[in-house]
Protein backbone atom coordinates (compact mmCIF):
# COMPACT_ATOMS: atom_id res chain seq x y z
CA UNK A 1 0.00 0.00 0.00
CA UNK A 2 1.47 3.39 -1.02
CA UNK A 3 2.35 5.77 1.78
CA UNK A 4 0.52 9.08 2.18
CA UNK A 5 2.48 12.03 0.80
CA UNK A 6 0.40 14.77 2.45
CA UNK A 7 -1.96 15.41 5.33
CA UNK A 8 -5.37 13.73 5.59
CA UNK A 9 -7.19 16.74 4.09
CA UNK A 10 -5.16 16.63 0.88
CA UNK A 11 -5.35 12.84 0.74
CA UNK A 12 -9.15 13.12 1.06
CA UNK A 13 -9.19 15.61 -1.83
CA UNK A 14 -7.16 13.19 -3.96
CA UNK A 15 -9.47 10.27 -3.09
CA UNK A 16 -12.58 12.27 -4.04
CA UNK A 17 -11.06 13.52 -7.29
CA UNK A 18 -10.09 9.94 -8.19
CA UNK A 19 -13.80 9.01 -8.14
CA UNK A 20 -14.55 11.36 -11.03
CA UNK A 21 -14.94 9.82 -14.52
CA UNK A 22 -11.69 9.92 -16.45
CA UNK A 23 -9.52 10.53 -13.40
CA UNK A 24 -7.48 7.72 -11.93
CA UNK A 25 -5.28 7.97 -8.82
CA UNK A 26 -2.35 9.48 -10.73
CA UNK A 27 -4.46 12.10 -12.54
CA UNK A 28 -6.25 12.88 -9.27
CA UNK A 29 -2.92 13.57 -7.57
CA UNK A 30 -1.91 15.93 -10.39
CA UNK A 31 -5.27 17.73 -10.22
CA UNK A 32 -5.08 18.02 -6.43
CA UNK A 33 -1.55 19.40 -6.64
CA UNK A 34 -2.64 21.99 -9.22
CA UNK A 35 -5.52 23.04 -6.96
CA UNK A 36 -3.30 23.29 -3.89
CA UNK A 37 -0.57 25.23 -5.72
CA UNK A 38 -3.12 27.76 -6.99
CA UNK A 39 -5.23 27.87 -3.86
CA UNK A 40 -6.57 31.42 -4.32
CA UNK A 41 -7.08 31.16 -8.09
CA UNK A 42 -8.48 27.62 -8.27
CA UNK A 43 -9.13 25.81 -5.00
CA UNK A 44 -11.12 28.49 -3.14
CA UNK A 45 -13.32 29.52 -6.12
CA UNK A 46 -13.92 25.85 -6.98
CA UNK A 47 -14.89 25.04 -3.40
CA UNK A 48 -17.29 28.00 -3.36
CA UNK A 49 -18.80 27.05 -6.71
CA UNK A 50 -19.29 23.46 -5.57
CA UNK A 51 -20.91 24.60 -2.33
CA UNK A 52 -23.37 26.81 -4.24
CA UNK A 53 -24.04 24.02 -6.75
CA UNK A 54 -24.69 21.49 -3.98
CA UNK A 55 -27.27 23.85 -2.45
CA UNK A 56 -29.04 24.89 -5.64
CA UNK A 57 -28.88 22.08 -8.21
CA UNK A 58 -32.07 20.05 -8.57
CA UNK A 59 -33.43 17.46 -10.98
CA UNK A 60 -36.14 18.78 -13.31
CA UNK A 61 -39.45 17.12 -12.46
CA UNK A 62 -40.55 17.34 -16.11
CA UNK A 63 -37.60 16.06 -18.16
CA UNK A 64 -34.96 14.84 -15.67
CA UNK A 65 -32.29 17.41 -16.60
CA UNK A 66 -30.19 18.93 -13.81
CA UNK A 67 -30.43 22.67 -13.29
CA UNK A 68 -30.84 25.28 -10.58
CA UNK A 69 -34.57 25.61 -11.27
CA UNK A 70 -37.49 23.20 -11.55
CA UNK A 71 -38.75 23.07 -14.29
CA UNK A 72 -35.36 23.51 -15.93
CA UNK A 73 -34.30 26.22 -18.38
CA UNK A 74 -34.95 23.93 -21.37
CA UNK A 75 -38.49 23.02 -20.29
CA UNK A 76 -39.39 26.69 -19.70
CA UNK A 77 -37.86 28.00 -22.94
CA UNK A 78 -40.80 29.27 -25.04
CA UNK A 79 -38.75 29.14 -28.25
CA UNK A 80 -38.40 25.36 -28.14
CA UNK A 81 -40.58 22.98 -30.12
CA UNK A 82 -42.75 21.45 -27.41
CA UNK A 83 -44.25 18.96 -29.86
CA UNK A 84 -40.95 17.08 -30.19
CA UNK A 85 -39.30 15.16 -27.34
CA UNK A 86 -35.79 13.74 -27.62
CA UNK A 87 -35.35 10.74 -25.33
CA UNK A 88 -31.84 10.22 -23.93
CA UNK A 89 -30.28 7.84 -21.43
CA UNK A 90 -28.50 10.36 -19.26
CA UNK A 91 -28.04 14.09 -18.70
CA UNK A 92 -24.59 13.87 -20.35
CA UNK A 93 -26.32 12.81 -23.59
CA UNK A 94 -28.72 15.76 -23.33
CA UNK A 95 -25.77 18.11 -22.88
CA UNK A 96 -23.97 16.53 -25.85
CA UNK A 97 -26.95 17.16 -28.13
CA UNK A 98 -27.26 20.72 -26.83
CA UNK A 99 -23.57 21.37 -27.53
CA UNK A 100 -24.19 20.23 -31.10
CA UNK A 101 -27.23 22.55 -31.36
CA UNK A 102 -28.71 19.74 -33.44
CA UNK A 103 -32.36 20.28 -32.57
CA UNK A 104 -34.47 22.86 -30.76
CA UNK A 105 -36.80 20.44 -28.99
CA UNK A 106 -37.52 19.33 -25.45
CA UNK A 107 -35.93 16.32 -23.79
CA UNK A 108 -36.69 13.34 -21.60
CA UNK A 109 -33.93 11.71 -19.53
CA UNK A 110 -34.54 8.00 -18.88
CA UNK A 111 -31.96 7.66 -16.13
CA UNK A 112 -30.21 4.73 -17.79
CA UNK A 113 -31.14 1.73 -19.91
CA UNK A 114 -32.78 -1.62 -19.33
CA UNK A 115 -30.25 -4.10 -18.00
CA UNK A 116 -31.63 -7.42 -16.75
CA UNK A 117 -28.17 -8.51 -15.57
CA UNK A 118 -27.98 -5.44 -13.33
CA UNK A 119 -31.60 -5.72 -12.23
CA UNK A 120 -32.71 -2.58 -14.10
CA UNK A 121 -36.26 -2.98 -15.42
CA UNK A 122 -38.73 -0.56 -17.04
CA UNK A 123 -40.00 0.54 -13.64
CA UNK A 124 -36.50 1.77 -12.74
CA UNK A 125 -36.46 4.20 -15.67
CA UNK A 126 -38.73 7.16 -16.43
CA UNK A 127 -40.57 5.40 -19.26
CA UNK A 128 -43.97 5.80 -17.56
CA UNK A 129 -43.38 9.54 -17.18
CA UNK A 130 -42.52 9.73 -20.89
CA UNK A 131 -45.76 7.97 -21.80
CA UNK A 132 -47.60 10.40 -19.54
CA UNK A 133 -46.02 13.39 -21.29
CA UNK A 134 -47.07 11.96 -24.67
CA UNK A 135 -50.62 11.15 -23.57
CA UNK A 136 -51.76 14.77 -23.37
CA UNK A 137 -51.93 15.21 -27.14
CA UNK A 138 -49.33 18.01 -27.24
CA UNK A 139 -46.47 15.79 -28.46
CA UNK A 140 -46.31 14.79 -32.12
CA UNK A 141 -42.85 13.16 -32.33
CA UNK A 142 -40.56 11.24 -30.00
CA UNK A 143 -36.95 10.88 -31.12
CA UNK A 144 -35.24 7.98 -29.37
CA UNK A 145 -31.61 9.05 -28.98
CA UNK A 146 -30.24 6.23 -26.85
CA UNK A 147 -26.78 4.73 -27.26
CA UNK A 148 -26.39 2.09 -29.98
CA UNK A 149 -25.72 -0.71 -27.49
CA UNK A 150 -27.66 -3.92 -26.85
CA UNK A 151 -29.23 -2.42 -23.70
CA UNK A 152 -29.94 0.84 -25.49
CA UNK A 153 -31.73 -0.88 -28.36
CA UNK A 154 -33.73 -3.06 -25.95
CA UNK A 155 -34.79 0.11 -24.15
CA UNK A 156 -35.76 1.72 -27.46
CA UNK A 157 -37.98 -1.25 -28.34
CA UNK A 158 -39.77 -1.10 -24.98
CA UNK A 159 -40.38 2.64 -25.41
CA UNK A 160 -41.70 2.07 -28.94
CA UNK A 161 -44.09 -0.61 -27.66
CA UNK A 162 -45.33 1.65 -24.85
CA UNK A 163 -45.99 4.53 -27.26
CA UNK A 164 -47.63 2.33 -29.91
CA UNK A 165 -51.19 3.28 -28.96
CA UNK A 166 -50.56 7.02 -28.91
CA UNK A 167 -50.77 9.42 -31.87
CA UNK A 168 -47.04 10.17 -31.88
CA UNK A 169 -44.43 9.49 -34.52
CA UNK A 170 -41.47 7.54 -33.09
CA UNK A 171 -38.08 7.92 -34.76
CA UNK A 172 -34.50 7.16 -33.82
CA UNK A 173 -31.02 8.46 -34.56
CA UNK A 174 -29.59 7.19 -37.82
CA UNK A 175 -26.38 7.80 -39.79
CA UNK A 176 -23.28 8.77 -37.92
CA UNK A 177 -23.87 6.93 -34.63
CA UNK A 178 -21.71 3.80 -34.62
CA UNK A 179 -22.96 0.55 -33.10
CA UNK A 180 -21.63 0.40 -29.57
CA UNK A 181 -20.94 4.15 -29.59
CA UNK A 182 -21.98 6.54 -26.82
CA UNK A 183 -23.42 9.97 -27.54
CA UNK A 184 -21.27 11.81 -25.01
CA UNK A 185 -18.10 10.81 -26.93
CA UNK A 186 -19.31 11.85 -30.40
CA UNK A 187 -18.43 15.14 -32.05
CA UNK A 188 -21.04 17.81 -32.74
CA UNK A 189 -21.04 17.25 -36.51
CA UNK A 190 -21.78 13.55 -36.11
CA UNK A 191 -24.62 14.30 -33.69
CA UNK A 192 -26.11 16.91 -36.01
CA UNK A 193 -26.03 14.47 -38.94
CA UNK A 194 -27.63 11.76 -36.82
CA UNK A 195 -30.49 14.05 -35.80
CA UNK A 196 -31.12 15.23 -39.36
CA UNK A 197 -31.05 11.66 -40.76
CA UNK A 198 -33.31 10.09 -38.12
CA UNK A 199 -35.50 7.24 -39.33
CA UNK A 200 -38.86 5.76 -38.26
CA UNK A 201 -38.53 3.14 -35.54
Amino acid sequence: MPRAVAGPEIERLIQLLARLPGLGPRSARRAALALVKKKDLLLVPLANAMSVAADRIVTCSVCGNVDTSDPCIICTDPTRDGRTIVVVEDVSDLWALERAAAINARYHVLGGTLSPLDGVGPEDLTIDQLVGRCSGGDVSEVIIAVNATVDGQATAHVITDRLAGLPVKVSRLAHGVPVGGELDYLDEGTLSAAIRARTPF
